[in-house]
């Protein structure tokens, strides 16, 4: 439980301050009315944070204190004050303050800056952490650094430079790079062009051929690798060249560093990117449940209809977009099943050329097999392709999609199994990609962007690959480039849109467990309007005495729905279980944010006898619920 010291020199204020943070679960460490006394106690009692009144009596003012507070003991502040004048205002910026509240505030508000100043806190810290860790190696690297004038002369040498040549810088001076890098080919043996020239003559970065050897003055090799570049004045004139190297075990071991620095990120993100949509999906469950609710109260003829139609297509446009923050916050696992690859391409490229210059061409075969596929996957994977082939058309351009019907044998040569596929080809206009790095493009963290994280391709290989698919590229500089995968077709069909879409009536008794009040509302509103009998749990506790006392009384509920994860309480997997010891035949079904946990898609290995995904439809939800009723006659 987080400690929290209130300076206030106002003692109502400081109590309804005291009554505030009690009820909502915070521990007061203490309570003073003064600078001093706050500089004090935060010594002896050290609280996770200070809620700070600027306008304090006494010599020294709420501003001063939280300075002291953050200099002497990084203790995050947040200022209270019934004062919103600018030149208060920017005084106390100037102390960094981790959040600003006005008096009077609601709990919820308080409550609301405390979590965010606690949360900044701890970034802070690990951020810190980080940078003092990665300076540290920094500093530990012996990277050996040697400058020239224009005539390739050495103006200057580091003291690795010195120990790795074996020349100190006052041997150096004034003598050709040449003569002092003196540089061969492991292999061959032979003299290596001269940094220095290859740099002058482009004007760039260069670096060396792998295997580059460094001869020393007393005759020692060792295997390095460098970078050279001009030094350039602001006119871009050049002044000279520098040439950084290093031995080629530093830079192994600096590459596996930052490679360790990117996971751990990649893993922080991942978390964060996992309960982001998790609550996201909780709120788009309610907002599609109330708009199926009033498309239901009008008719397709009014125009209100057709408005509901469009938010309700928008709203699963954005479930795709939280199934591939779940896609990064996991492992990889795909929910596949058989889906119409015209309808994901007409409505992923519509997504993702939103607000684009270029413009789009189809040409699909009329029929198109189906493909047993995790639709929000290759939805990303089409929407990577799509926003490079735009990216690389700043001007616009015309970006021309192909999908048809193939039969891979051995003889094409491509690393697939024999059978059907269907073939998405993705074509644009733009700049194209260089030889040397087509080879490269599906590498974790590789990109040309200036602004790229190089995940992109990467993360949509894996998933044509997790589907038995194959990814391809071909590209010529100046004449475009085209995307080319293949995914196994299905022999299951399709069920044609026409036939989607229409809830199933029922009837009964059910349970729903979930501590999310909007989903429990817009639930209650779906089920009744379905025809069910619905009572509410918000936690698995709570829900287990329901059941229970139902059993007993001979009313038990025919069907229970249950919400995967609780805050602070049981969550449907250990729910489920007490259950079963009620009564062994209990029908429950999993309800969760999370589409790819091992308890959603296996759900009968944990006592479950079906599962629905948030966000759902209420044509979806009729239908889990019709299916395990069906199962009990």
């Amino acid at each position: 439980m987080k400690t929290v010291m209130i300076v206030e020199d106002e003692s109502i204020v400081a109590e309804d301050i005291r009554r505030s943070l009690e009820h909502l679960g915070y521990t007061i460490s203490a309570a003073v009315s003064s600078g001093e006394e706050a500089i004090k106690t935060a010594g002896e009692k050290n609280p996770d944070l200070v809620l700070m009144d600027i306008v304090l009596r006494g010599d020294m003012d709420g501003i001063e204190a939280a300075e002291l507070l953050k200099t002497k003991f990084n203790i995050p502040v947040v200022y209270l004050t019934a004062y919103a004048d600018d030149k208060k205002l920017q005084r106390a910026m100037v102390t960094e303050p981790y959040g600003y509240i006005l008096k009077p505030f609601e709990d919820r508000e308080l409550h609301t800056v405390i979590e965010m100043a606690l949360y900044k806190h701890r970034i802070e810290k690990k951020l810190r952490e980080n940078e003092q860790w990665l300076a540290t190696t920094l500093r530990s690297i012996g990277d050996g650094v040697i400058a020239t004038d224009t005539d390739g002369q050495v103006t200057f040498m580091n003291p690795v430079a010195e120990a790795l040549t074996g020349w100190t810088q006052k041997e150096a001076s004034g003598r050709p790079l040449a003569e002092i890098f003196y540089i061969i080919n492991e292999e061959t043996r032979e003299r290596c062009v001269n940094p220095f020239e290859k740099i002058m003559e482009t004007g760039g970065i260069v670096g060396l051929a792998n295997n580059t050897v460094l001869i020393s003055k007393n005759g020692e090799e060792r295997l390095i690798a460098d970078s050279g570049a001009p030094i350039c004045s602001e006119d871009h004139n050049i002044l000279g060249t520098v040439l950084v190297f290093r031995d080629i075990t530093e830079k192994r071991k600096m590459e596996e560093d930052i490679i360790r620095l990117k996971t751990e990120k990649m893993e922080s993100i991942s978390v964060l990117a996992g309960g982001i949509a998790h609550d996201f999906n909780n709120i788009l469950t309610s907002i599609l449940g109330n708009i199926t609710l009033a498309k239901m109260q009008t008719v397709p003829e009014d125009n209100l209809f057709g408005m509901l139609l469009k938010a309700e297509k928008a709203s699963k446009r954005a479930r795709h977009l939280t199934q591939q923050l779940l896609m990064f916050a996991r492992e990889g696992i795909s929910v596949k099943k058989p889906a119409s690859v015209t309808e994901l391409l007409q409505d992923a490229v519509e997504f993702a050329l939103q607000g684009s210059k270029s413009e789009c061409e189809f040409c699909i075969s009329d029929s198109l097999w189906s493909v047993d596929m995790d639709e929000g996957q290759i939805s990303q994977v089409i929407n990577n392709v799509i926003i490079n082939a735009d990216q690389a058309m700043p001007a616009g351009g015309v970006i021309s999609i192909h999908a048809e019907n193939v039969a891979i044998k051995d003889e094409e040569k491509l690393p697939l199994k024999d059978g059907n596929y269907v073939k998405i080809s993705i074509e644009d206009q733009g700049i194209g990609i260089p030889q040397e790095h087509l080879q490269k493009i599906f590498n974790p963290y590789f990109t040309t962007k200036s602004k790229g994280s190089g995940l992109g391709l990467a993360i949509s290989y894996s998933i044509i690959k997790d589907h038995d698919g194959y990814i391809g590229v071909a590209s010529e500089p100046g004449a475009g480039t085209t995307f080319s995968m293949w995914l196994p077709a299905s022999e299951k069909e399709v069920e044609p849109k026409s036939q989607r879409g229409r809830p199933i009536k029922g009837g009964g008794r059910v349970l729903v467990m979930d501590d999310d009040e909007t989903i429990l509302e817009v639930t209650r509103d779906v089920l009744d309007h379905l025809g069910y009998e619905i009572e509410f749990a918000r936690n698995g506790s709570d829900a287990i005495e329901q059941y229970k006392t139902a059993f007993k009384t001979g009313v038990p509920f025919d069907v229970v729905i249950l919400d995967l994860t609780v805050r602070g309480g049981l969550g449907g997997r250990e729910t489920v279980q007490k259950l079963a010891e009620v009564n062994p035949d209990v029908k429950a079904i999993i309800s969760s944010g999370y589409s790819t946990d091992p308890v959603v898609n296996n759900y009968r290995k944990y006592g479950f006898s079906g599962a629905i995904t948030k966000p759902y439809s209420i044509e979806e939800l009729s239908k889990v619920l019709h299916d395990v009723m069906k199962d009990m006659t």
